[in-house]
């Protein structure tokens, strides 16, 4: 049994908990850029260029041809996908940019909460002001 309560004890621990919070959030939020990315960025990016489809984008080691990368998949070809690679780098970047901005934020607010001194407890309070009698004496 103490090996379930140390579980347990580790388990309910804060940090553990924000962890956890923290990687569903990060795969959710991985999720949401990719298709930022696929759905959303690349598409205009692909027009401009020519109606070019970065995903589709790929070499074949095998020396045949193949009319799209799931066929040539399919079909068992050794392929370098750098159009897949050119996707993924780019919702690496956007990934990147917004934990910067979001450090860059929470940083803010500390040095805010840092800055701004506390006030006196009530106790602080009580031991001035009976200070501020004995010396009238």
């Amino acid at each position: 049994m103490t090996i379930v309560k140390e579980f347990r004890e580790f388990i309910s621990k804060g940090n553990v908990i924000d962890l956890a919070v923290g990687v569903i959030i990060g795969a959710a939020f991985g999720k949401i850029v990719s298709s930022l990315v696929t759905d959303v960025i690349m598409p205009p990016i692909g027009l401009v260029l020519g109606k070019m489809d970065f995903s589709n984008l790929f070499v074949t080691l095998d020396g045949k041809t193949y009319e799209s990368l799931k066929v040539a998949k399919d079909a068992g070809g050794a392929v370098i996908a750098y159009g897949s690679f050119v996707n993924t780098f780019i919702e690496f970047l956007i990934i990147a940019f917004c934990v910067f901005i979001l450090v860059k934020i929470v940083n803010t607010i500390r040095r805010k909460q840092e800055a701004a001194p506390a006030a006196p407890t009530k106790t602080e309070v009580l031991l001035t002001d009976i200070r501020d009698l004995l010396k009238k004496d």
